[in-house]
């Protein structure tokens, strides 16, 4: 199918579905099901729901909000029921799908407020393709994934939100902050914190697709390949900072940024 036929097809999805409870992130992928949801079937159809917590940046919080409001997208933010002590400790290697199966029951619950049935994620094909744990979590519990049954990737995305004339269209990826820490290794807020600050930095000095992964001592930076010149120029500021923040040793990783770059271990002891 080519992407006009895509867009046909998401869109068809959706009416079958909806009224729809959308969990929301303020990401490309849920940003953009909510805006087709929205013109579709219509506002009244539709929430968004934005589930906050410890592993959420407070700039994605509030980038949420505002980029809801201006696209007209009923919004309810709703505090996420913590890991627990035992996954925090362990952090497993399916740790999305502990996240995912604690997510449910306050989409359901949201979904019951409103006398919506269907809930929808913005999981697409080229998800599948990845580690993606929390997608068959979410799948088990009766969560639908419309660009998944639609075989709509990520690049489809871009390019429907692009077409449709969406500023989101080329937003930087996102992912929750427990995604900067090995599995295996004790999730902290004080390393949340850390991770999250230091991202902050990196996102002030004009380079938005960064990850700064948590080793211990040791801080890996993310950035795309054109972004590393600038890494460089602020190294001495960006060493000092991460220093003040905690870490021994600031890196920048010569691959550049990827998604699910701390999934290439579990690859590699396969």
């Amino acid at each position: 199918m080519d992407i006009h036929q895509k867009t046909e097809r998401i869109i068809t999805i959706i009416k079958e579905h909806a009224p729809l409870v959308i969990s929301y992130s303020g990401g490309v992928d849920s940003t953009l099901l909510a805006v087709l949801a929205r013109e579709s079937v219509g506002a009244d159809q539709i929430v968004c729901v934005f589930i906050d917590g410890a592993e959420v940046p407070r700039r994605a919080v509030s980038t949420a909000k505002t980029q809801a409001e201006s696209l007209k997208l009923p919004l309810v933010i709703r505090q996420g029921i913590p890991l627990s002590y035992e996954v925090q400790q362990s952090n497993p290697h399916d740790r999305c799908k502990s996240c995912k199966l604690k997510t449910f029951p306050i989409l359901r619950e949201i979904g019951d407020e409103f006398g919506y049935k269907t809930i929808a994620d913005g999981a697409n094909a080229s998800d599948v393709e990845e580690y993606r744990p929390g997608i068959d979590a979410s799948s088990s519990c009766g969560i639908i994934h419309p660009f998944i049954m639609a075989g709509i990737t990520k690049e489809d995305i871009r390019m429907i939100a692009f077409r449709m004339g969406y500023a989101f269209w080329n937003k930087p990826s996102s992912a929750c902050l427990y995604s900067r820490i090995p599995y295996g290794e004790e999730i902290t807020n004080e390393k949340l914190r850390m991770i999250e600050k230091g991202e902050e930095l990196l996102q002030n000095r004009g380079i938005q697709q960064a990850r700064v992964r948590h080793h211990g001592t040791i801080a890996r930076i993310e950035v795309m390949p054109d972004d590393m010149e600038t890494i460089l120029l602020h190294r001495e500021e960006i060493s000092l900072f991460f220093k003040n923040l905690g870490f021994s040793y600031i890196t920048l990783d010569l691959q550049g940024y990827r998604s699910g770059s701390m999934d290439e271990a579990l690859h590699f002891s396969s």
